[in-house]
């Protein structure tokens, strides 16, 4: 599938579109109004990184409970009950008074029932678009995300200026309502694609089926830790520029559309693989140049650019699909956003700690330099994956089957 005309006359894929963007609106307005009403309170650049991406560590705990109900429980109820539990969890945290203690026990328990959310959107999304079309779709998805993102941290930069951050919260939740109502009204009950409960043994045993391929864990860690340590270093806007913040994170985004549009849907398929290292070194190196301290603008520019280099994780996904049986893609896929979404976490909290040790500027170059050391250590390990050329996905299709 090459057209984006037949890919929106796919039944279903708008809704899903329509249902997730609402969603991701909600986030993103709802994380830079939290970001900056903890910063105000506490004036730490840690608690505040946290306040946005800490919660995703908590989604490690719900991935060793509840992943095996990405593809073992219904999809559409499953989407629909998460974002009515945001839209619940978001109101409480806009309460007048609530202890920072509150505000983060609240962000845990969004964390724990997000951590089904990504697998149930990925396996889905699997199921209602054809074989060939599933990184032209995932390329869509991602660019809306990147708009999303865009426009929400714009908006919400600006309803910041006009409002407070308890009633941009509430905004927040009003959008998870209407994510809940868009699941339940636009798309079709489907039965689970797999048999059984959902239950910790389950979730386990598939893990473990899944990591047990060393193809497919250099794979999860070249979607998880570059990004996360790049993304960590983005928590540290608020910080680094508090009247400047959603400026730069829709600069990021736009990036990422950007990086998006071009892989998804300009770049031939055979040149695909290539571009996994690159990408995740772009994704890096801009904010080498933080040391510098640049200006808001040319801190924005670099964050653009930068962001071009998160559109690695559709070349990567496209690989791990190819080396996992259709019956676990949705735990698959929920590990990978699991994975990658706690590493952001980790990375928050490395970065935060960084900041407050030395400078927001000083945190963010060294989490670049540590992506990048990464990277470069999981290509060498690609490599000697691969000594006589043929590609590991190739190998592996092999041995399973596939």
């Amino acid at each position: 599938m090459r057209s984006y005309r037949t890919l929106f006359r796919t039944p279903e894929y708008t809704p899903f579109l329509l249902s997730f963007a609402a969603h991701a609106a909600a986030q993103t307005i709802g994380g830079l109004a939290l970001g900056t009403l903890v910063y105000r309170a506490t004036g730490s650049p840690l608690l505040s990184a946290l306040s946005m991406f800490g919660p995703q560590l908590a989604q490690l705990l719900g991935a060793a409970f509840l992943l095996s109900g990405a593809d073992r429980l219904p999809p559409r109820a499953v989407l629909t009950v998460i974002s009515l539990a945001f839209a619940a969890g978001t109101a409480a945290l806009a309460l007048p008074g609530l202890p920072v203690w509150a505000v983060f026990a609240v962000l845990f328990l969004q964390g724990l029932v997000a951590s089904l959310g990504g697998g149930v959107r990925g396996g889905l999304m699997n199921e209602i678009l054809p074989a060939n079309g599933y990184v032209l779709g995932r390329s869509v998805f991602n660019m809306l995300w990147g708009l999303v993102q865009m426009t929400g941290f714009a908006a919400g930069g600006a309803l910041l200026a006009f409002l407070t951050p308890r009633l941009c919260l509430l905004l927040a939740a009003a959008l998870y309502v209407a994510s809940a109502l868009v699941n339940h009204l636009g798309l079709t009950p489907r039965p689970p694609r797999s048999a059984g409960r959902p239950s910790f043994s389950a979730t386990w045993r598939t893990n473990a089926l899944l990591w047990s391929s060393r193809p497919r864990r250099l794979v999860y860690l070249g979607l998880w830790v570059p990004n996360g340590l790049v993304v960590g270093g983005d928590s540290l806007y608020i910080s680094y520029a508090p009247a400047a913040a959603g400026t730069m994170y829709a600069c990021g985004a736009l990036g990422m559309f950007a990086g998006d549009l071009a892989v998804g849907r300009l770049v031939p398929p055979a040149l695909r693989p290539r571009l996994a290292t690159p990408l995740r070194l772009l994704l890096a190196v801009p904010y080498l140049f933080f040391v510098l301290r640049p200006s808001v603008p040319l801190s924005a520019v670099a964050a653009a650019v930068a962001s071009v280099g998160f559109a690695a994780s559709l070349v990567l996904q496209e690989r791990l699909m190819s080396l996992t049986p259709d019956d676990l893609a949705g735990q698959a896929l929920g590990l990978h956003t699991t994975g990658m979404v706690a590493l952001q976490g980790i990375g928050a909290l490395m970065a935060g700690t960084l900041a407050q040790l030395t400078s927001p500027a000083t945190a963010m170059t060294l989490m670049a330099a540590a992506s990048i050391a990464v990277t470069l250590t999981l290509f060498a390990l690609e490599r000697r994956l691969v000594p006589d050329g043929v590609s590991p996905d190739l190998r592996e299709c092999g041995r399973t089957g596939r």
